[in-house]
């Protein structure tokens, strides 16, 4: 039996409170944690736990037995949170995005490493049939080499988002609607394009006056293939409409699916290839659905994975790289320069204090509150239409 720690009551860890109730054969939540104890019991009793609350991790360490922590902390504690849970012998699924640096990345898999403990990451959106799926055609061959690959993570955020203590700043948010918003799609984008040698990004700030950070960014990316790639993160975009799109040689896929496919006539201009549409569709609905979906799923390949039975679906290692790809947006968006990858350790943000020094602020936070009174958070499409 998997002993579990909740350590961080935000409203994202109700996700993970669910999932791990649907294992009770093999895994049992022994205590919950967070810097506003009372907000801890309040989640307990919300979800019929009778277990122990603690003050932080520290506190959560001296006092519990546990073998696994879901770290659901804000983004500038990600990384001490995880290292002192690794190095005390803690396996560690952490929340999105796991961390506010690269140099923090590196530390947290020296940290699993050096203790021989399980790392993952949220990225809830790999555990969706569709994102599978589309996966698995792009692996098929069928639509050729890819030419275009496009993904647009488009959310609206009201001015009052940004009123909580630690949003809305560098130093303990991070980044802004890059890092903490279309984090997700940047990680499916990477996961089934793989990465970019170079980029080109525009950042802004264009309705959010309490936040130091942006919330509009675009970019273009650059492919050993010779592919290029277009990411799209906002906070402006009414009816959030999330896509990702990939033009091959043959044909175009996309989720929310779709499939196109066009063949040349004598003189160049297209017409349909319906026998190709015909056999990517085939090849997309012969695909079975995943048995469990979002946090379920990741949660029970996290049990999986501890128990010997599976290997670990996302890695520190893959989750770091989502983080360099957001790294070299921000520092192409705030130095106005092509930025090429890998980036190296002395990379201007490779660092969280060569962020503080080098991002600049589109305007400054002037007003703050511990808590919402309503806790309700939204998640996006679940991308099954």
């Amino acid at each position: 039996m998997i002993k579990v720690a909740i350590l961080g009551t935000g409203a994202i860890s109700d996700s993970h409170v669910r999932a791990y109730l649907r294992f009770p054969e093999r895994c049992r939540i022994v205590a919950v944690a967070d810097l506003y104890p009372n907000k801890a019991a309040a989640k307990a009793a919300q979800h019929g736990l009778a277990v122990p609350v603690f003050k932080g991790w520290a506190d959560l360490l001296r006092g519990a037995e546990f073998d696994l922590a879901s770290v659901c902390l804000p983004p500038f504690v990600h990384a001490p949170a995880s290292i002192e849970l690794l190095r005390a012998g803690r396996h560690v699924l952490v929340e999105k995005p796991m961390a506010t640096s690269l140099e923090e990345c590196d530390a947290m898999l020296d940290a699993a490493g050096g203790a021989g403990r399980l790392l993952s990451v949220v990225a809830q959106s790999r555990f969706k049939t569709p994102m599978w799926k589309l996966k698995r055609v792009l692996e098929s061959g069928l639509i050729g080499r890819v030419l275009h690959a496009q993904v647009d993570s488009f959310w609206w955020r009201g001015g009052n988002y940004y009123d909580l203590w630690w949003r809305g700043t560098w130093e303990k948010e991070g980044g802004g609607c890059t890092m903490n918003h279309a984090v997700h799609h940047l990680d499916l984008f990477q996961w089934m394009r793989g990465m970019p040698t170079a980029l080109q990004a525009v950042l802004a700030n264009l309705t959010h006056e309490n936040s130091e950070v942006e919330d509009f960014a675009t970019a273009v990316l650059t492919y050993a293939d010779g592919g290029f790639g277009q990411i799209t993160a906002s906070l402006v975009h009414h009816g959030e409409e999330h896509q990702l799109v990939f033009q091959g040689e043959r044909a175009k896929v996309a989720v929310p699916w779709q499939v196109q496919a066009a063949r040349q006539l004598e003189n160049g201009f297209p017409e349909e290839n319906p026998s190709l549409v015909a056999e990517i569709r085939s090849f997309y609905e012969s695909l079975p659905p995943l048995a469990l979906e979002g946090h379920d799923g990741q949660i029970a390949n996290v049990l999986s994975a501890l128990e010997g039975r599976e290997p670990l679906a996302v890695s520190g290692p893959e989750s770091r790289r989502t983080i360099e790809l957001i790294t070299a947006i921000y520092q192409s968006g705030h130095r106005g320069q092509r930025v090429t990858l890998p980036l190296p350790a002395d990379a201007p943000f490779y660092t969280r204090e060569g962020t503080l020094k080098h991002a600049r602020h589109f305007h400054e936070k002037n007003r703050s509150v511990e808590n919402f009174a309503r806790n309700e958070i939204t998640l996006g499409r679940d991308y099954h239409q």
